[in-house]
C-alpha cells in the first residue's frame, strides 16, 4: 500500500533580525493508514514547526517553507492555492493542537464549531451537521453530548476541551491526524484516557497519525515507528522496539538514559544510589548552529570529524536510520 502521508525534504525557515533561523531542515518520513508515527525531541528541536508546516499554518512572514513536498493521497499540499488548502485542512488532514483553550473559538458553542467544519467540508445541511456534531461528542465519550454541544469552551474542563478538539479534528474522517502533544496540559489519568481514545478512533476510521511528543513513555504506549529530531534535523528513525532496544545515536541514548525506571530495562536503568543521567549543555540556537554535527558540543563520544563534518542520515541496520559518525 502507498503511504497516506509522504513528506520529502521539508525545510522551513524564519527570517528574523538576528538572522535566518533554520527551524526544519530536509525532514522526510511517511505514514501508512492506521499507523502512528511519533516525532520526539527536546523543546526547540523542530517538532511543532514540522507539524505546522504539514498543515501550512506557518505565519508568513516571518516564516517560509522553502523546499520539499507534503503529499496526502498523492496531492502535494505545498502546491495548492489557499482556497484549495482550506478544503484539505480538516477534510483530509486535521490537527489536534497543544492547548485547546487557545485553539477553540471562545465565542461559539462546541457543537456549532464542529458543525461548521462538517458543513464546510462535507456540504451537509445545517441540521444534519449539528446532529453529526453531537454524534462525534458521543464518539469521544463526552457525557450528555446533546447538552455539552450547547456549551462554550470555558464551561468545560481541560480533558473535556481536549476531547472536543479531537471530535472536531475527526468530524470529517480525515486521512491524516497530526496530534501536537495532545496530553501535555492534562493529569496522568486523563492523559491515558485521551491516548486510548485516539487509538480507538484511529482503529475505527483507519487514520494515519503523526504524534508530536517529548514523552518517550507515550511513544512506547502508542506508536509503531519513531523519528528523533535535534536542532531541526532528523537524527534517528526506527521502529519503536528497535529504538528502545538499541538506540544508535548518542542523543536518543541520552534521552532514554534520563528516564527513571523500576527494575531492569535492557541495562539502561539507574541504580538506587546513582543520579539520573543527563545530557549536558543546551540545544543550540537555530540561527547559529555549530559546524559539523549539531549535537557534537553536547556529545561525550564526539571526535574531530564530528565537529567539522555533518554526518549523513543513512541506513545503519535493517529499517534503522541514523545521522552519526559514531553509530
Amino acid at each position: 500500500m502507498a503511504p497516506v502521508l509522504e513528506v520529502s525534504n521539508l525545510s522551513t525557515v524564519f527570517h528574523t533580525r538576528r538572522g535566518l533561523v533554520r527551524a526544519v531542515q530536509d525532514v522526510s518520513f511517511s505514514v501508512n493508514a492506521g499507523e502512528t508515527l511519533a516525532i520526539v525531541g527536546e523543546s526547540g528541536c523542530g517538532k511543532t514547526i514540522t507539524a505546522l508546516s504539514l498543515m501550512r499554518l506557518i505565519p508568513q512572514p516571518p516564516g517560509e517553507i522553502v523546499s520539499g513536498s507534503v503529499k496526502v493521497d498523492g496531492t502535494d499540499l505545498l502546491k495548492l492555492d489557499e482556497p484549495a488548502m482550506r478544503k484539505m485542512r480538516g477534510g483530509k488532514i486535521a490537527m489536534i493542537f497543544q492547548e485547546p483553550m487557545t485553539a477553540l473559538n471562545p465565542l461559539m458553542t462546541i457543537g456549532k464549531q464542529i458543525a461548521e467544519m462538517v458543513t464546510l467540508h462535507d456540504g451537509v445541511p445545517r441540521q444534519a451537521a449539528r446532529t453529526r456534531a453531537v454524534e462525534m461528542l458521543h464518539h469521544v465519550r463526552i457525557p450528555e453530548p446533546e447538552r455539552r454541544a450547547k456549551e462554550y469552551p470555558h464551561q468545560m474542563s481541560g480533558g473535556m476541551r481536549q476531547r472536543a478538539m479531537i471530535a472536531m479534528a475527526l468530524a470529517c474522517k480525515p486521512k491524516v491526524l497530526v496530534a501536537d502533544e495532545p496530553t501535555t496540559a492534562l493529569d496522568v489519568t486523563i492523559q491515558a484516557q485521551i491516548l486510548d481514545l485516539i487509538g480507538d478512533l484511529q482503529r475505527e476510521f483507519g487514520t494515519a497519525v503523526v504524534l508530536i511528543t517529548h514523552d518517550l513513555g507515550v511513544v512506547a504506549e502508542t506508536a509503531q515507528r519513531v523519528v528523533v529530531m535535534y536542532a531541526g534535523r532528523k537524527v534517528e528513525e526506527a521502529s519503536v522496539g528497535d529504538l528502545f532496544a538499541n538506540p544508535l545515536h548518542p542523543y536518543p541514548r541520552g534521552l532514554l538514559g534520563s528516564i527513571p525506571r523500576v527494575g531492569s530495562a535492557r541495562g539502561l536503568d539507574v541504580s538506587p544510589d546513582e543520579r539520573l543521567r543527563e545530557i549536558s549543555g543546551m540545544v543550540p540556537a537555530l540561527n547559529d548552529l555549530p559546524p559539523g554535527c549539531a549535537f557534537a558540543p553536547r556529545c561525550t563520544q564526539a571526535d574531530a570529524r564530528c565537529h567539522t563534518e555533518t554526518p549523513p542520515f543513512e541506513l545503519k541496520q535493517q529499517d534503522h536510520f541514523a545521522a552519526c559518525w559514531q553509530a
